[in-house]
């Protein structure tokens, strides 16, 4: 009782010097707060960019090759503008049609096909929990124009064929159902979508609405919304109707152009990675760490600047915390040197003295854990208020047009494969591990504090203490 009335008399008395040592304290442990919730929130945008790009639910997603580009056939389609000023027209074999003010489809798959029979034979590798197919299919809108010579506009949504036995593992895994119901067994074969919120509400469809996919009418029976900063496809058909599209370059008929696989353990994704390029050659094996060695962009630069620059902040201001912090412990200890040489006179040893310094610095220590997790949550707030939008871009290769999609740019160049560009808020994180770890360091300094004030008063004998006194 005695040790916690003299302390709180100590520091009292000293209120100034200890809130000097505590705020010093404090903005060191506040700057390693800020440092630690904004090194969390680019770890989690990190993770939901390449969530979004690679898939929930999936360790490997195995792709066909980007198509090489051909010369188009005899006959392929060509929009000509007559020398007369008439609208436009689409010629194909000689034949003319008149588009004006019409859109054009044209189906196109961003990856080859390979033979849907390897999903089973991947399915069956070691260390491959479970696998399904998919076909990604992207529907290029060309809309003409109703007369002039004005220029034709080019739009288009993605269309993902999925195995409707298997919905966790596609680009459905991550998603929540708004309303509607989600695929069924029965529903293999049949002529029904699931839509994406964002595109539904763009294009004002609901439940039971029609869409249209290339020339083929499907009913919606379900509308799904993905996580923030994904990247998700606009309609999702079930896969045995995705397989029996007329594409540009043909049908998908009982081929697939991805497949989706999750591995008994992480221990063995190498492996099945390994096993799945000797079953596939030739195909573009993806996993979540090497797609995040292939995302660059404003994101990458960020989690390079928080894991080399968080560290070397981390040690400085916390060696400055506490190096101020002890100089200023020691120089207290030599002011009240004539007061712990009358304790000693009065009795006290000195391991009495010092765990009476230690008590107060550990008590100092508290309060600069407080005043730095305020501190620590101040800075977060301050980064998410002002630091702008994340950007990563993956997957490049080449496509013909745009496809512009809601919340994200789907970049299409020459003919193979989507550059996705995923924004991402930066969003700092303060979780209880930090806190503590605020706590345990604030105190940890003000215990090296008072240790160095220890040393000084360990040497201090009662005779030459009252002797200043006298």
């Amino acid at each position: 009782m005695f040790f916690v009335t003299y302390l709180r008399r100590e520091l009292s008395r000293r209120m100034r010097q200890a809130v000097v040592i505590a705020l010093g304290l404090g903005l060191g442990v506040g700057l390693v707060v800020t440092v630690s919730a904004a090194s969390a929130g680019v770890a989690r945008a990190e993770s939901t960019v390449l969530g979004a790009l690679y898939g929930v639910g999936t360790d490997v997603t195995v792709t066909g090759e980007a198509p090489h580009p051909t010369a188009p056939p005899p006959g392929a389609q060509a929009a000509q503008l007559p020398p007369d000023g008439n609208p436009l027209e689409v010629c194909t074999n000689g034949t003319c049609v008149n588009m004006a003010g019409k859109t054009q489809s044209d189906l196109n798959a961003p990856y080859s096909g390979f033979s849907a029979s390897k999903v089973a034979e991947a399915a069956r590798l070691p260390g491959v929990a479970a696998a399904a197919g998919g076909i990604t299919i992207l529907d290029q809108l060309t809309t003409f124009p109703t007369s002039g010579y004005a220029p034709p506009a080019f739009g288009g949504y993605t269309v993902d064929g999925v195995d409707t036995e298997n919905t966790w593992l596609s680009p459905l895994g991550a998603a929540s159902l708004v309303s509607g119901h989600w695929f069924t067994a029965a529903d293999a074969n049949a002529g029904v979508a699931i839509v994406d919120s964002e595109y539904a509400t763009s294009n004002r469809l609901t439940i039971g609405s029609a869409v249209t996919v290339g020339q083929s009418g499907y009913t919606i029976i379900g509308i799904v919304s993905q996580p923030q900063g994904s990247n998700p496809p606009s309609v999702y058909i079930p896969l045995a109707r995705a397989q029996v599209m007329t594409l540009e370059a043909g049908s998908l008929r009982n081929e697939v152009n991805t497949i989706y696989l999750t591995a008994a353990s992480a221990a063995d994704i190498p492996a099945v990675s390994k096993e799945i390029r000797r079953l596939l050659p030739g195909t573009i094996v993806t996993t979540a760490g090497n797609l995040a060695s292939q995302v660059t962009g404003s994101l990458t630069s960020a989690v390079s600047l928080v894991h080399n620059l968080s560290r070397w902040l981390t040690v400085l201001a916390l060696a400055a915390a506490f190096a101020a912090a002890s100089l200023l412990t020691l120089a207290a200890v030599s002011r009240r040197m004539p007061d712990f040489g009358i304790l000693k006179a009065l009795g006290w040893r000195s391991r009495r003295v010092i765990a009476q310094v230690l008590g107060e610095s550990a008590a100092i220590g508290i309060a600069g854990a407080a005043a730095g997790v305020g501190l620590g949550f101040a800075g977060a707030a301050i980064i998410a208020a002002v630091a702008p939008k994340l950007y990563a871009t993956a997957g490049a290769d080449n496509l013909p047009k745009p496809i512009p999609q809601p919340g994200t740019r789907q970049i299409l160049i020459g003919g193979s494969s989507l550059i996705h560009v995923v924004p991402v808020p930066l969003n700092p994180a303060v979780g209880g591990g930090v806190i503590t770890l605020a706590v345990v360091l604030a105190v940890a300094g003000g215990l090296l504090a008072g240790a160095f004030g220890s040393w000084r008063i360990a040497s201090l004998r009662p005779g030459a203490a009252l002797a200043r006194v006298g």
